[in-house]
């Protein structure tokens, strides 16, 4: 085998049959990886960047799929080099985990829902290594706190749907790192997550990989994070490789055209400077951009105040509760008709359930939720209904969030029956003219979600909060598992209509670059509180608490000349929100900066 390469990919097709015929997931690609190498494969979502991987753990049989043609070349650690398309499932098993770890995108179906963190994380060890129990939940233990996990002592005895969505991905990234693997397949292994968190993980897979002298085949279409990572870069299109070259190549000097345009929709913090409103992302191809300023009304929609919302934990024989979980504590703020607030923060901040708790979806402690004059809180569940019509939630996996079992038709049309808003054929050119609204073609009304691609499974969730006409949307992390292009549509076409249809977005996100883009005003959030909060300009312009200026320096910057290193994190460990019953937190106390710009007086504990 030539030079040191550890995995080397040769003229790899792959088909996967479907009713309509054969589809090619990918035609002749040919890249290698070498060792202690990271190579990362940009794409956007469908363009055969996951199936390639999924070929070299010959996962994507499992998938309908099969190797049609081409070899995957291997090198073993004792020295063999096989063709992984030619071997039996028997050998890829041992090869699986133990030489090739696979981190996948979706943490929650990568992890089984029935066993606990430490059960999962030491099955592998026990296996491939043959440590005994003991051994292998110190090692797990060690995993975890390089994986920088909080409290990873209780983490191993708690379930998958007990974490919150960034630590279960970093459970994923141990699991995968447990074998100390030749190969590292990361497929979108920080999409999910927030700027902190991926700037760490970003960190801790190069220091592992300078350390151990693993492979990296990293699988993105986040351009930070490609100037972030890779040695080399290799885009793909359509199933077909059509730009490679090393990162500083094809950051300054991209020559396919699709390289250029993936380049364009990176959002780039800092961008915005000097604007007090948002505007649209400036797409590769899409000169005629139909919407220039939002500017909104300064007219309330939705009051927030000292909302609290704690969740039990028990313990002991009889499951009493032994203490609460504070998600949100004393929040308060105002979205305007027409307008975006934004929260944003790291995963475990109580965003989410911020946003839940408004729609009623958890049951909040205390606080006051004022919805276009009518007082949320109050309703029973009857008026609630009535009053959810106006308010729908955008969730962060669309895949959970739709119904594996009916066309996409009937799911964007599924609010329409409930409410009885429109019926038979008014009720499909409803439909229709939704699907033409998200920019998805008529033909896929008959498909199922799993015939889609995550940016095109969102853009039905989309159609879906936009079926009842809605005057207020909470957007749940909702293009945080898009592609760059997919993103910037996604984001241009929430913003057209919030022009067209004077609609309010209550934005909750990681993403600072986005929140600049899309916001007018934005809360950050740390341990259930908003510790700063603001018009937008004023909090990205001019940053007052220092964990607003921590969260700006994590941003990953679209330049690879511009490289973080691990000493620029210097990210405090997040302290636990768990308390005793009995201890009442102290409430939330502002200083006011300028208008309308606040940060937090009480301490946060940052």
């Amino acid at each position: 085998m030539l030079d040191n390469a550890i995995a080397s990919i040769e003229n790899l097709r792959v088909e996967f049959e479907t009713k309509s015929g054969t589809v090619v997931g990918v035609e002749d690609v040919s890249f290698k990886v070498n060792s202690g190498e990271t190579v990362c494969i940009v794409g956007e979502s469908g363009s055969g960047k996951s199936v390639s991987s999924l070929s070299l753990m010959r996962l994507v049989e499992f998938g309908g799929g099969k190797i049609a043609g081409g070899t995957l070349i291997f090198d073993r650690k004792e020295g063999e080099d096989i063709d992984l398309a030619a071997t039996d499932q028997e050998l890829m098993r041992t090869i699986r985990g133990n030489e090739i770890g696979m981190i996948f995108q979706e943490p929650m179906t990568a992890l089984n829902p029935v066993f606990t963190v430490g059960r999962q994380l030491t099955e592998g060890l026990r296996l491939h290594k043959k440590l005994s129990k003991a051994e292998a939940e110190a090692r797990a233990l060690e995993l975890l706190r390089e994986v920088r996990i909080p409290e990873p002592e209780r983490r191993l005895v708690q379930y998958p749907h007990e974490l919150s969505g960034g630590m279960r991905q970093r459970v994923v990234i141990a699991m995968a790192m447990a074998c100390e693997p030749r190969l590292l397949i990361a497929d979108e292994p920080t999409t999910a997550l927030d700027v902190t968190i991926q700037a760490e993980i970003l960190a801790l897979m190069d220091r592992l990989k300078r350390e151990t002298g693993t492979a990296v085949m990293f699988i993105t279409h986040d351009m930070a994070v490609v100037a972030q990572m890779a040695d080399r870069v290799i885009v793909m299109f359509r199933g077909k490789k059509v730009e490679e070259g090393t990162v500083e190549e094809i950051f300054e000097n991209p020559q396919h055209n699709y390289t250029k345009a993936l380049l364009a929709a990176v959002p780039k913090l800092g961008e915005m400077k000097g604007t007090d409103v948002p505007s649209p992302m400036k797409l590769f191809g899409h000169e005629n951009q139909k919407i220039e300023e939002i500017p909104g009304t300064n007219e309330p929609i939705l009051t927030v105040s000292n909302l609290t919302t704690r969740f039990p934990v028990q313990g002991g024989l009889l499951r009493r509760t032994v203490a609460h979980v504070h998600a949100v504590e004393d929040l308060s703020f105002t979205v305007n008709k027409g307008q975006t607030l934004s929260l944003v923060g790291e995963s475990g901040c109580g965003k989410s359930t911020a946003g839940r708790s408004i729609l009623r979806l958890v049951e909040p402690q205390s606080g006051h939720v004022e919805f276009d004059c009518c007082d949320v809180m109050s309703l029973n569940q009857k008026d609630l209904h009535r009053v959810r019509q106006d308010m729908q939630m955008i969730f962060q996996d669309p895949f959970a969030s739709l119904n594996p079992q009916m066309v996409l038709m009937d799911q964007v049309a599924e609010p329409m029956r409930n409410y009885g808003t429109h019926k038979g054929s008014e009720l499909q050119d409803r439909v229709a003219m939704l699907f033409d609204r998200v920019e998805l073609p008529r033909s896929f009304m008959k498909r199922f979600p799993h015939e889609l691609s995550g940016g095109q499974r969102q853009r039905i969730a989309i159609a879906r909060a936009l079926a009842l006409n809605p005057k207020l949307i909470v957007a749940d992390e909702a293009v945080s598992a898009l592609d760059v292009s997919v993103q910037a549509q996604v984001l241009n076409l929430m913003m057209e209509l919030q022009a067209e249809l004077d609609l309010s977005y209550l934005f909750i996100s990681h993403d600072m670059a986005v929140v600049e883009r899309v916001s007018h005003h934005v809360g950050v959030m740390y341990l259930g509180r908003i510790v700063e909060i603001g018009p937008r300009r004023e909090v990205f312009e001019n940053p007052q608490h220092p964990y607003t200026q921590a969260l700006m320096k994590a941003v990953p910057i679209a330049d690879p000349r511009q490289r973080k290193s691990e000493k620029d994190l210097n990210f405090k460990p997040i302290p636990s929100p768990i308390h005793p019953i009995g201890y009442e937190p102290a409430p939330s106390e502002y200083r006011e900066i300028s208008p309308g710009h606040k940060i937090l007086i009480t301490d946060s504990g940052y």
